[in-house]
């Protein structure tokens, strides 16, 4: 597998992306905000189909689409605070339909697949340069504004009164978010992004007891997930996203099945001692 140049591309970009993935995942989930991600992986398709029909990457096209759709969406969220679900589904429709409309006019119909659902073969040198640098960026963030994006997880206000500029570390985390779910489409494909954000956050929201225990555990699945699924997408020839989804269900199914066995077993060991 390693002998192949668009392999360890594509191994490159995968291991990058199953870290920085969940970095921005925990905080979208947290924050109740993770169907967020869903509208930004589907929007993207849009930029990737004005990418196709101009002639220049798509993939600069996801990129600045998403950046719009998530910043509009966080506009309409203050002017409508009351129906926060709604700016998501807007924003969505509107990505989706400009999406749909642009895949008819788009050559190359494969080409437009590949982003739909994720391939190994289609990542570029200029793949694994922006995201490495979009990986430095978001990891440096999280680490650096570790405790700021935990204060506004559990209360915006307790945040600003914590001396942190919530605006900023926001804003910040939209744009990273933006581009790192746009890059994403690439391996795992614009209609699975989501779940790569949401299911190793969730499975390590079963076992953990701490919000640095989900954090730390949840880019650890994430890098398992990711990694067995590019893994059998080359040996079993099917697309990387189904594979890492696939995954990352079993996982969570473990999970649940293991915490279920130890919480019937503890009573009994508890009998036992007494």
């Amino acid at each position: 597998m390693l002998e192949f140049d668009f392999m360890r591309r594509t191994l490159a970009v995968s291991l990058m992306l199953s870290i920085a993935v969940p970095l921005i995942g925990i905080i979208m989930v947290n924050r109740r905000t993770a169907m967020v991600g869903d509208a930004l992986s589907h929007t993207s398709l849009a930029g990737v189909g004005l990418g196709l029909i101009l002639g220049f990457d798509p993939i600069l096209g996801a990129i600045a689409i998403c950046i719009v759709a998530a910043f509009s969406i966080e506009s309409i969220r203050k002017y409508f605070p009351q129906f926060g679900d709604m700016a998501t589904a807007v924003t969505m429709s509107a990505g989706l339909g400009f999406a749909v409309i642009l895949s008819d006019i788009a050559p190359g119909g494969s080409s437009f697949e590949t982003y739909l659902f994720g391939s190994i073969s289609s990542v570029t040198s200029f793949d694994v340069i922006s995201t490495a640098v979009v990986f430095v960026l978001v990891l440096a963030s999280s680490i650096i504004f570790y405790g700021g994006l935990l204060d506004i997880v559990i209360d915006g206000n307790l945040a600003r009164l914590s001396g942190v500029n919530v605006k900023l570390v926001n804003g910040l985390f939209t744009l990273l978010a933006a581009v790192t779910i746009a890059l994403a489409c690439k391996v795992v494909g614009a209609l699975l992004v989501a779940s790569l954000i949401v299911l190793p956050v969730a499975t390590s929201l079963i076992v953990s007891r701490s919000y640095k225990q989900a954090f730390l555990l949840s880019v650890l699945l994430g890098v398992i997930y990711t990694m067995l699924g590019v893994s059998f997408s080359y040996y079993f020839d099917i697309r990387p996203g189904g594979a890492i989804v696939a995954n990352a269900v079993i996982g969570m199914l473990l999970f649940l099945l293991f915490k279920a066995v130890r919480k019937k077993l503890k009573p009994s060991s508890a009998r036992q001692i007494s």
